[in-house]
């Protein structure tokens, strides 16, 4: 089971506090103040109040044994800052730091913090995808420019193979996998949807209602929804 480090329990924290705890991940929470650190404590593993600049209050709670930690302190970049190098320092396989803006990002990467996400900014791109592209249904930044984007198949694409499309040479983006589905009948009768999950070749056609799952660059992502 993967044991993470939550630091820093405002409405992001927590959020992600339970979200991880409901998918089977240990969790330690962690903040300055007590109120969070009550409020959290019935959701997660262990949920303890402390100053996450302080070496050695980290290392009295294992923090440094955890598999990933994410420092979601919003308002004080130094603490944020602070705290992410001395995870770092102290061993912890996978930094993750929030950022709230673009120059914070830069200074988190330059010190060599593994993932940075802007939160605020992540959501507003997602949904100014779904209002620009109906077929869109999600994307996952991935840090720099690289993203993995899910959109249903564009009409364009229906009946093509992946030879034809030429996603690669044309957009600059890989198709990592085809989610297509399918209606399945049980021993009653009963019809039921099920979702085939389909590793592409260059002879693989695209059907209608496919779920395509491309890994590239925003700006090549972009290139490829807005050409009709």
């Amino acid at each position: 089971m993967a044991k993470f480090a939550i630091l820093g329990l405002g409405t992001f924290g927590f959020s992600l506090a339970q979200a991880l705890t409901e998918k089977g991940a240990e969790v330690i929470a962690v903040d300055r103040q007590m109120g969070p650190v009550e409020e959290i404590q019935d959701y997660v593993s262990v949920a303890v109040k402390l100053d996450s600049t302080d070496e050695h209050a980290l290392k009295a709670q294992g923090i440094h044994e955890v598999d990933v930690a994410i420092v979601c302190i919003g308002e004080d970049f130094e603490s944020n800052l602070l705290t992410s190098v001395l995870l770092k320092q102290l061993g912890v396989p996978t930094v993750v730091t929030r950022a709230t803006r673009p120059i914070e990002e830069k200074i988190l990467r330059a010190v060599g913090i593994d993932r940075v996400v802007l939160p605020e900014q992540e959501m507003g791109e997602k949904l100014a995808y779904a209002l620009m592209h109906p077929n869109f249904k999600e994307i996952f930044f991935m840090g720099g420019q690289i993203s993995v984007v899910e959109f249903k198949a564009p009409e364009k694409f229906v009946g093509k193979t992946l030879e034809e499309i030429q996603l690669r040479s044309k957009y600059g983006l890989n198709l990592v996998t085809i989610q297509r589905k399918r209606e399945e009948k049980d021993k009653k009768g009963n019809i039921s949807t099920k979702i085939d999950i389909i590793i592409p070749r260059a002879s693989t056609a695209i059907e209608n209602e496919d779920s395509l799952v491309l890994v590239g660059k925003k700006e090549d992502i972009n290139k490829m929804l807005n050409k009709k």
